[in-house]
């Protein structure tokens, strides 16, 4: 517990804010800030185009980025690709498979629109939705009822960014191999909480973001993709970097990863995020884990003790994000009152997810509480407080 109080100290905006929006974006400590600094202030270069000393500086410290990136998740750093955050991710697999006629994709209905809208626009292609039962868990009946000889790609979320419920991927990526189908994982929730190792989950693509549960900077973000899988898939992002020769009319393109990362990248970012790895693996993604999911206990029931207060969620299955409404209040407006009167700051409405919010609060959304390691009991005891005294309006 110690150790979670000092290091607030990482994160001056606590010291106004009650910051309760982490699934939106997680706060960025000092020492990430300071090494995005450093590089601006001391080797502010290209990388991959110049021989001099401080653009080979900049170019390896994207490189051990990736490195340190891919021990990380237990993956192979030419596995890496860099991308803005997770809704690019995606759509660098949605544009890349060459679907034909007839194919069909498999979701949830409890996908962010991130991994819901890129597969609504492809042509031609069938989207079939998995539905989640009384526990917020996708339903695996109902993957193995949707699966036929056209199923190409189950794609699915690994912890609900509205119910905090963490999905069997494990068992879905057994049912995806058994039917010979591809299967990408949503990780935008779970990464930085909860300790992801490739080789367990065994996904063809996995998404991920910086700035959330990694506590990196916004703009950033990263896919795992198979090698063998990444050189059949088609590219979008053509130009600077991706190409290793042209003559006439014809190009060769650069080898897995670097054809998928077109332009400059995000330098001072990706070294932020190779910092922000360093400061979580220094807290201990187990420590951060146990300790936000006692926070998250004692967030649930707290709220769910507040008369006219209705949760959503299991209980026994939810990770750092407690959704609810106030009876007969719009969540909009509570979220406000909290603002102006606490500076409290949580999220309300339909949270980039309306299909999933929908399932239990079709016209107005809900309000959003989401925490990480920077939080602690008071932070929570300051919100179920003045939940107390908004709950007597309704």
């Amino acid at each position: 517990m110690k150790e979670f109080e000092k290091i607030r100290e990482d994160f001056p905006l606590l010291k106004e804010f009650t910051y309760l929006d982490s699934a939106s974006t997680s706060l960025t400590p000092i020492p990430v800030i300071e090494e995005m600094n450093d590089y601006y202030y001391n080797y502010n270069s290209n990388t991959g185009r110049g021989n001099y000393k401080i653009a080979i500086k900049s170019s390896n410290k994207l490189e051990d980025g990736r490195k340190k990136i891919a021990k990380f998740i237990d993956g192979n750093p030419d596995e890496i690709i860099f991308t803005k955050n997770t809704t690019e991710a995606i759509n660098i697999v949605v544009n890349g498979l060459n679907f034909k006629k007839g194919d069909n994709v498999i979701i949830s209905n409890i996908e962010h629109h991130s991994n819901l809208v890129p597969w609504l626009n492809l042509n031609n292609v069938e989207l079939r939705i998995a539905n989640i039962n009384n526990d917020y868990l996708v339903n695996l009946e109902d993957i193995n009822d949707l699966i036929d000889r056209n199923t190409r790609l189950i794609a699915i979320t690994h912890i609900s960014n509205v119910f905090g419920s963490k999905q069997d991927v494990e068992e879905i990526s057994r049912i995806s191999k058994e039917n010979n189908i591809l299967f990408l994982v949503d990780a935008a929730q779970s990464v930085g909480y909860t300790q992801i190792d490739i080789n367990k989950i065994k996904p063809d693509f996995m998404a991920f973001p910086g700035h959330k549960g990694l506590l990196g900077p916004v703009g950033t973000g990263f896919l795992y993709l198979k090698k063998e899988i990444a050189e059949n898939l088609m590219i979008k992002n053509l130009g600077g970097g991706t190409v290793r020769n042209i003559e006439g009319n014809n190009f060769t393109l650069e080898n897995v990863p670097y054809r998928f990362e077109g332009g400059t990248q995000n330098i001072s970012g990706i070294i932020g995020l190779s910092k922000a790895i360093d400061y979580i693996n220094n807290v201990k993604i187990e420590n951060i884990e146990n300790y936000c999911n006692d926070l998250t206990k004692d967030l649930y029931e707290k709220i769910n003790s507040i008369k006219n207060i209705e949760v959503y969620g299991n209980p026994d299955n939810i990770h750092h994000t407690v959704s609810f409404n106030l009876k007969g209040l719009n969540p909009y407006d509570i979220s406000k009152i909290l603002d102006e009167t606490s500076n409290i700051c949580l999220r309300s409405g339909f949270h980039c997810s309306m299909p999933s919010v929908r399932t239990v609060s079709p016209e107005n959304g809900v309000i959003r509480a989401s925490i990480h390691c920077y939080n602690n009991f008071e932070d929570i005891e300051k919100l179920c407080n003045e939940l107390k005294l908004i709950s007597q309006l309704s």
